[in-house]
Order: C-alpha cells, then sequence, then structure tokens
C-alpha cells in the first residue's frame, strides 16, 4: 500500500497500481507499511480541502485507499474485500473506512472497549454525513470515489477468560453493557432492544496457538502437528476452526442481509 500511495506523499502523481499477493487459492493480500505512517499528515491536510469540491489533488488523496482498494479486486475478481485497521481514529483510518460498505468491531470485555464504543459512533456519524452530504456530491466524475456507507454490521468479542465455555463473572459484567452501548452510541437507538443481537461471535483465548501460528507462518486453525500442535493442542485447533468458521458464516449471512 506504501508503494501505492508514494507518488502522491512524493507530489509526483496519482496511486501507483500494485499487484495483490497471492495467499492461497482465492485468497489475496494487499500487505500494509509503517511507512503508510508518512501519509497520515497529508490525509489529514486533504480532508478540509476537499469540502469545497475545487480542489480536485485533495480528493484524489481522500479517495486513493478506495481507488487502490477497487482496482486490486477489479484486477483479481475479487467479491469481498477485508480491510484491517487499527483502534484509532486518525486520518488514515477514516480515508480506509470511507472505502467500506460494512463496519465489524473487535472488543474486548473491559471498560477500554467501551470507551472506545462511544467515540467510534459518533465519529463514524460525523465522517459519513460529511462524506455523502458534503464532500461526495461535488467529487467530479474523472475521479473515482467510495459511497462512505460505513453500516455497523455487529461486534466480535475478543478472548474472554472463560470457565465451562462461558465467561468468568467479571468479565460478564463488562459483556452484559457492551450490547447497550452498541446500541445507543453505534447505532444511534434511542432505546435498547432486549434480545436484539448484536454479537456476531465470540473468539476465546486459544493459549498457546498464537506464536504456534507466527512461528508457522499460517492461521491458527490450520497448524498441523509437525508445526508443533500435539496432543490437547490439536484439539484446540479444531475448536478453533469452528469458531472461525461459525464467525465466517455468520459474517456473510449479515452481509447477504444486508443487516447491521
Amino acid at each position: 500500500m506504501a508503494t501505492a500511495v508514494r507518488p502522491i506523499m512524493d507530489g509526483v502523481g496519482d496511486i501507483e497500481e500494485v499487484e495483490p499477493v497471492t495467499v492461497t487459492q482465492d485468497l489475496w493480500l494487499l500487505p500494509g507499511d509503517l511507512e503508510l505512517s508518512r501519509f497520515e499528515d497529508r490525509l489529514s491536510d486533504a480532508w478540509p480541502r476537499g469540502f469545497t469540491g475545487n480542489d480536485q489533488a485533495a480528493l484524489r488523496v481522500t479517495t486513493a485507499f478506495h481507488r487502490i482498494i477497487q482496482r486490486a479486486a477489479e484486477r483479481v475478481d475479487a467479491e469481498i474485500v477485508l480491510i484491517d485497521v487499527g483502534p484509532n481514529l486518525g486520518a488514515i483510518n477514516r480515508a480506509a473506512l470511507l472505502a467500506a460498505d460494512a463496519v465489524l468491531m473487535p472488543l474486548a470485555a473491559d471498560l477500554f472497549s467501551l470507551r472506545g464504543l462511544r467515540n467510534l459512533g459518533p465519529t463514524l456519524r460525523e465522517w459519513r454525513s460529511t462524506w455523502r452530504g458534503t464532500v461526495l456530491p461535488k467529487v467530479p466524475p474523472t475521479i473515482s470515489a467510495p459511497q462512505g456507507t460505513m453500516s455497523p454490521l455487529g461486534y466480535v468479542i475478543m478472548q474472554p477468560t472463560m470457565r465451562l465455555d462461558r465467561p468468568v463473572r467479571a468479565y460478564q459484567r463488562w459483556l452484559d453493557r457492551i450490547p447497550i452501548v452498541f446500541a445507543t452510541a453505534v447505532l444511534d437507538q434511542e432505546d435498547f432492544t432486549i434480545g436484539q443481537r448484536y454479537e456476531i461471535a465470540t473468539l476465546r483465548n486459544y493459549q498457546s496457538l498464537m506464536p504456534l501460528a507466527h512461528d508457522a507462518r499460517k492461521p491458527m486453525f490450520d497448524l498441523r502437528s509437525a508445526d508443533g500442535a500435539l496432543g490437547s493442542t490439536q484439539m484446540l485447533v479444531q475448536r478453533c476452526y469452528q469458531d472461525f468458521k461459525a464467525l465466517s458464516e455468520e459474517l456473510l449471512r449479515r452481509l447477504s442481509a444486508g443487516v447491521g
């Protein structure tokens, strides 16, 4: 991605087309790079300058990620694009999320995730409103621009401590609060509807699988005995596979249904 925006950062042109890296059959990757941090200031400067619609250079900066993703997806005929962003509300994430039709939020069962949700919801609405109401109508047809939909799809709970397949009580108190905050802060609903399912999945702490996966350079659910997944660890690999399979199926269901 850093290579793709380097002409913009250097002030010598527009985005450069990049070749998606083949990971496996029907799966490709556009790798990020720490060098993208240099693009943050350029994105921050371009955002307000694009409000008038007269500064096409600013609009090309703001839409750079969208256009890189669009070209890469067309190149490999991708049906779904997953955009992985860090836990912040900076200019890089804004530009990346503008390109997203839906937003999936990973959460931990703690105070910081609740505070993050309270900040994220209003910020997404502000970005969406500004983009769709102020900027998008002024983007010339010569520049491919995202719709800025960013529809909240739900959230995934990450790694609560489990006992007999149930979170321990200390975490359960936070888990019980998350749906209310998600409904009010993210979905902007005045009332929380009891029974409404916003949680897509719970992914447990898979213990030793993460370091094994790093060492083997493969997903946790694809580890084999040759990778060090022996005995009870192999049973955990199978459980991990089932958990991620269920997550993927629920995501596809929600995307197909168009619900958040």
